[in-house]
């Protein structure tokens, strides 16, 4: 017995490295998911590792609000209720003041902004009265790291985002969290880099700062989204959560 058997979970971001692992382990808990990311190959491979039978795929990016009705369209035509929903999915990349471009502000806040809060406004009347709401912050949020000042400032968006709502929902007592990791070793931070020897050379540096001297796995945080998601965390809501080895508490 699962501890979200009959329960049903949405995963954005969920092709790989964070949001895969949390889709796969909220499907393990017992929780029927409906995944969604922009590349189809991957999300069917999500799909086929959890099995049809629980999870749903639908292809989208939450940029788009036409996609996230298509998203939420695919939930109701299933004639399901959510009691979860992981807005994860997101992104950047590096810039220095001097360098940031339109393109690069409205691509970062695009899906890290606009897109997580569009998700969870189109989620609202699906949303289970009690229903938990896991919103994907950054340990950069909290941080002023060079060339990552777009970023930094829309995971700062985000954990106020958390606050905010988390008191417009408490008449529902839909609890409403921030979950911060530091760094994960994804395929998204490896991106980062545009070659192999830059990746390590980042990741080098991102160990430096981390108190139990090693990247995270994706799987590390997917167990803390199971907590946020579970009734473990009933009495929890508005905080930030972070899976960081420590970078940001020591």
């Amino acid at each position: 017995m699962g501890q979200l058997d009959g329960k049903t979970a949405v995963v954005t971001g969920a092709t790989s490295g964070i949001g895969r692992a949390s889709a796969v382990r909220l499907a393990a808990e017992g929780a029927h998911v409906f995944v969604t990311g922009r590349r189809e190959a991957e999300l069917d491979d999500v799909v086929a590792e959890i099995g049809e039978a629980q999870a749903t795929g639908v292809r989208g990016d939450v940029a788009v609000l036409a996609d996230l009705d298509r998203l939420f369209d695919a939930v109701r035509e299933q004639q399901r209720r959510v009691d979860i929903l992981f807005a994860n999915a997101g992104g950047g990349g590096f810039a220095r003041l001097e360098d940031v471009t339109e393109e690069h502000f409205d691509g970062t806040f695009g899906a890290n902004v606009k897109g997580l809060l569009f998700t969870v406004q189109k989620a609202l009347p699906l949303l289970n009265d009690g229903a938990s709401v896991i919103l994907t912050g950054s340990t950069a949020g909290s941080g002023g790291g060079e060339a990552f000042g777009v970023y930094s400032a829309s995971k700062a968006a985000v954990r106020s985002l958390a606050r905010t709502w988390a008191n417009e929902l408490k008449r529902r007592r839909i609890r409403v969290n921030t979950l911060s990791p530091g760094p994960i070793d994804t395929p998204g931070l490896t991106g980062l880099a545009p070659d192999e020897e830059r990746a390590r050379g980042l990741k080098d540096s991102l160990v430096a700062g981390v108190p139990l001297g090693r990247m995270g796995r994706p799987e590390e945080v997917a167990d803390a989204v199971l907590f946020l998601a579970s009734d473990q965390s009933s009495f929890i809501t508005g905080v930030e959560l972070f899976v960081d080895g420590g970078q940001m508490q020591v």
